[in-house]
């Protein structure tokens, strides 16, 4: 059913790997720190960590 509880399986699709450099595709929360990825959504970006919601202008 599942994997691990908290487990990403898609964290590769994060990163963007060019000339030896990786860059990150996804905002990271601010409040939360590295590692902490927000949600896309249409004019917003949300943690599902801890509920931080930036709202886009």
């Amino acid at each position: 059913m599942g994997g691990k509880k908290g487990h990403s399986p898609k964290i590769h699709t994060y990163y963007k790997v060019e000339s030896g450099k990786a860059t990150r595709l996804k905002k990271v929360c601010s409040r939360c720190g590295k590692g902490v990825f927000m949600s896309e959504h249409k004019g917003r970006h949300t943690c599902g960590k801890c509920g931080l919601t930036e709202f886009a202008q």
